[in-house]
């Protein structure tokens, strides 16, 4: 009988802080999703990428209540989700703002290129930085939800070394974010009703196993500015 209610207990808290997760990830990122839901992306396009750094503060927030559960089954989604956004805020909407400059820069560099001699080169070189500082910003965020004082350098300086160092890692958690913005774009009510939570925590659970070396487990980054 006991191991019966722990087990329905676990399946529970894990059902709560899942559904949790997905709400907070809609709190979080609500005005990219407003902004997509609005307005035309291939026309707004400025708009959308200057306003998704007000994102990256949800996100190391719903990272710090999967690690939580993860960690200690803890269920306290509001207050961990509220500290870790108040905490990372600054660092993590910087860092954000930074890697969102990039990508538009090599985007419309791929677009001129596009169609021309030295397109051939240099779209692949582009292609790869674009990937690159996506999976620096990612690593980096995961490592501002447990870390969030961490100097944003140190940070950065982290998540390209170890998005380069664990390339296979790294490639499955583009390719899972790749499949939530799918899902997002064409089955929304299913990507943020139930999708987000589970494909996110494989997301974060990779990224730790990346970050592993680099966390406060061993303090490098655990730097206050």
């Amino acid at each position: 009988m006991r191991f019966r209610h722990n087990t329905f207990a676990t399946i529970f808290d894990t059902v709560y802080v899942g559904l949790a997760a997905n709400l907070l990830f809609i709190a979080g990122f609500l005005p990219l999703l407003a902004g997509l839901a609005l307005t035309d992306p291939a026309r707004s396009w400025p708009l959308l990428a200057a306003i998704a750094p007000l994102c990256a503060p949800g996100l190391c927030g719903v990272f710090a209540v999967l690690s939580e559960f993860s960690g200690g089954r803890s269920t306290a989604v509001l207050s961990t989700f509220g500290r870790v956004w108040r905490a990372s805020w600054r660092r993590a909407t910087a860092l954000a703002a930074l890697s969102s400059a990039a990508v538009v820069v090599l985007a419309v560099d791929i677009r001129f290129a596009w169609g021309r001699t030295a397109g051939a080169l240099a779209i692949p070189v582009l292609a790869t930085l674009i990937a690159l500082t996506v999976a620096t910003t990612l690593l980096g965020l995961v490592a501002l939800s447990e870390a969030p004082a961490a100097r944003l350098r140190d940070v950065a300086r982290a998540g390209a070394y170890l998005a380069v160092r664990r390339w296979y890692l790294t490639a499955v958690s583009l390719a899972v974010l790749a499949l939530l913005a799918q899902l997002i774009v064409t089955r929304p009510a299913i990507a943020l009703g139930l999708a987000a939570a589970p494909l996110l925590y494989v997301v974060w659970a990779n990224s730790r196993f990346t970050l592993r070396t680099a966390l406060p487990d061993s303090r490098p980054l655990a730097h206050h500015a």
